[in-house]
């Protein structure tokens, strides 16, 4: 199996959330929201759904050692979980009484990463019953999923050094 060069793989790898954070920055979220309540939680849920079931096949990919770039794609994903969340929390926002204190996507990016790091510096509020669900869901999904997730990049991480390091005993 080939490998990408270091340098163009960091750039990848790094680059790739990179653009997807900036686009979702630049991206109208008015569809989303009490205008259109069932084609967001449809919206939502089929994603949530989606990106379940293909982080759960990437992890497989990666624990199994097949072949394609099953790391890369973790991480887009994972990427991806938090700006769903993100877009959701915002869409919330927009109903009086869900939320205090999100009004812009960096609140809702904020409330999203603090949530997942179970930190909750109680300066945004889940204050309705909708909210509070979803926020429910969210630490949930993170810890199975996200967590599963980035114990398969952890793997290959770890893995890819040991294999340096015997090369290295063998070489000398």
């Amino acid at each position: 199996m080939s490998r990408a060069p270091r340098p163009v793989a960091w750039v990848v790898s790094l680059g790739l959330p990179v653009l997807l954070f900036a686009l979702w920055f630049v991206i109208p979220m008015g569809v989303f929201g009490p205008q259109h309540p069932v084609a967001s939680w449809i919206s939502f849920g089929l994603a949530l759904v989606g990106v379940a079931i293909t982080l759960l096949r990437q992890i497989q990919q990666e624990l199994l050692g097949e072949r394609g770039h099953p790391v890369l794609v973790i991480v887009m994903l994972l990427c991806f979980s938090i700006l769903l969340f993100s877009t959701a929390y915002l869409a919330m926002a927009r109903t009086p009484g869900e939320f205090q204190g999100i009004s812009t996507k960096v609140d809702a990016l904020y409330f999203t990463v603090i949530t997942m790091a179970t930190v909750g510096y109680g300066d945004i509020v889940p204050s309705g019953q909708v909210a509070r669900v979803v926020v429910m869901l969210q630490i949930l999904y993170t810890l199975v999923f996200l967590t599963a997730g980035a114990t398969a990049i952890n793997r290959r991480l770890r893995s890819s050094l040991e294999q340096r390091v015997d090369r290295r005993r063998h070489r000398g």
